[in-house]
């Protein structure tokens, strides 16, 4: 599948239960980009609807859930606290702008971020504000004439920016701090009970990745396509790593993960890196084929999986050299990121699916589950069940920027799937761009 036509010319001159599926990590902390492996056992593809909650705005947050509760923000503003039983509103909390971060648990306190400007921290038990902290302004990346995009002296926001950083608890003895990228170019750690400042580190351009923190450190990358490593503590450069800058593909968008002393992240420079952990030295590269890799990695028995944009894959690659094992063709752009429980790994894409592979099958078994609009909808939007940009355009000049957006919103109403699935009590979470929080049961 090709990519709209601007970057074509561009290339030319992206836990708490004992139930059979649950949350490995039994710590109070937890969040969507910690760890994306979950207990279970066998093949378990999604089987039926459970319930499916409808907020008033696009939901690209991930899901967290914790206590017989799942919470969703929505790009209405909203935070959702849902009954995992019954898909009931328990409380909302109302901010005054998009919420695209994902969400973290510590203790009772849910910590997420808001285009309004603000991280909060609010209660779970009751939905009431705990504290915010105010940051330098958050917004999506933007510039006059982005991308050589026409016309020349219009301002635009990037069409594939579509998270804001998540927050992520580091505890320490008895201390525990809030870390999470701004657009205001910053690093931050706060504290997780008060919001009080504790240390702020400046990049050098917006930073919408979420931080990872593995053996006290910190690794973050943003928008100046820099992967930072920083003491957890202190705020502390320990090392950097600069990927390519090359307009259209300047950028990092994924966060890490971190396996047997190595740090593995895709970014828009079509490669997909394993760096030395201690040292920030390349290991090896993956060549994403000019396809960006905005999804971020998950990792089990020493193989890496990872979505990819342009190409439309779930890849699965050696995580000591790099060699692609084998490829799972989707649909279209693949920005969610995978998540695995016993032999399945679920992954959605950007035209309303959402994959359960047989890890044991090498991506030859598989299942699919498509959101309803998609079913309505794909047969005028899709071009022979696949992404395509200049089909859905209706061959409009996409050089320019307002047919690229008219384009998005047309794929948008197939009920996109960026966020990040969840597994708790038997039942995998995920949202859409159709505006639903879905809940499935999956196969025991």
């Amino acid at each position: 599948m090709k990519k709209p036509l601007i970057l074509i010319l561009l290339l030319v001159n992206l836990f708490f239960s004992n139930s059979a599926l649950s949350q490995k990590d039994n710590s109070k902390i937890l969040n969507a980009f910690s760890d994306r492996v979950f207990n279970g056992d066998g093949y378990g593809p999604l089987e039926s609807l459970k319930w499916k909650y409808k907020t008033d705005g696009k939901i690209f947050s991930s899901p967290i859930a914790k206590d017989g509760i799942v919470y969703i923000g929505s790009e209405d503003g909203f935070l959702f606290a849902i009954d995992e039983k019954s898909g009931n509103l328990k409380w909302k909390f109302k901010t005054n702008g998009a919420i695209h971060s994902s969400l973290s648990l510590f203790e009772n306190i849910i910590y997420f971020g808001s285009f309004d400007g603000n991280y909060y921290a609010v209660n779970t038990k009751n939905g009431k504000l705990l504290w915010k902290f105010k940051t330098g302004g958050e917004h999506w990346l933007g510039e006059v004439g982005m991308g050589g995009m026409k016309p020349e002296t219009q301002y635009m926001e990037d069409l594939w920016d579509f998270y804001l950083s998540s927050p992520v608890v580091y505890e320490k003895g008895k201390s525990a701090f809030v870390l999470f990228g701004s657009s205001d170019s910053n690093i931050y750690s706060v504290d997780a009970k008060n919001g009080e400042l504790k240390w702020k580190f400046k990049t050098n351009g917006p930073v919408h990745g979420t931080p990872v923190i593995d053996k006290n450190k910190i690794y973050v990358g943003g928008w100046d396509a820099t992967l930072y490593a920083l003491e957890a503590e202190s705020g502390k450069l320990i090392w950097q790593f600069q990927t390519g800058t090359q307009t259209g593909f300047k950028g990092i968008q994924s966060s890490v993960a971190v396996h047997d002393g190595k740090v593995y992240f895709g970014a828009r420079e079509p490669f997909f890196f394993a760096l030395n952990a201690d040292t920030g030295k390349l290991v090896w590269k993956y060549d994403a084929e000019n396809s960006w890799i905005l999804s971020s990695a998950t990792i089990k028995d020493n193989i890496v999986y990872v979505g990819t944009s342009d190409t439309y894959a779930l890849l699965a690659l050696d995580t000591k050299t790099g060699t692609e094992k084998y490829r799972f063709k989707t649909n279209g752009w693949t920005y969610s990121s995978p998540v695995i429980a016993g032999n399945t790994i679920y992954i959605g894409d950007f035209t309303g699916n959402l994959f359960s592979l047989d890890l044991l099958s090498n991506g030859k078994k598989s299942n699919l589950t498509s959101t309803e609009n998609r079913k309505q909808l794909a047969s005028s939007i899709l071009k022979n069940d696949l992404l395509d940009s200049g089909y859905t355009a209706q061959n409009t000049d996409l050089s320019i920027y307002d047919n690229n957006k008219k384009m998005m919103d047309q794929f948008y109403k197939l009920g996109s799937i960026l966020s990040t699935p969840f597994i708790s009590n038997n039942t995998i979470y995920f949202g859409s761009a159709d505006g639903y929080l879905y809940a499935y049961n999956l196969t025991k």
